[in-house]
């Protein structure tokens, strides 16, 4: 799915060492999304 620049990120959970993370209870905070290859895993 594609945004336009400007565009709210539609809300999604994700999972964190510290339990799961809901977009929407971040909202109004800056926030920064980072995607790594899972450790070991050679890639």
């Amino acid at each position: 799915m594609a945004l336009q620049a400007g565009t709210p990120a539609p809300d999604f959970t994700l999972d964190a060492h510290s339990g799961a993370i809901k977009l929407s209870d971040l909202r109004g905070k800056t926030v920064v999304i980072g995607f790594h290859p899972a450790s070991f895993t050679g890639g």
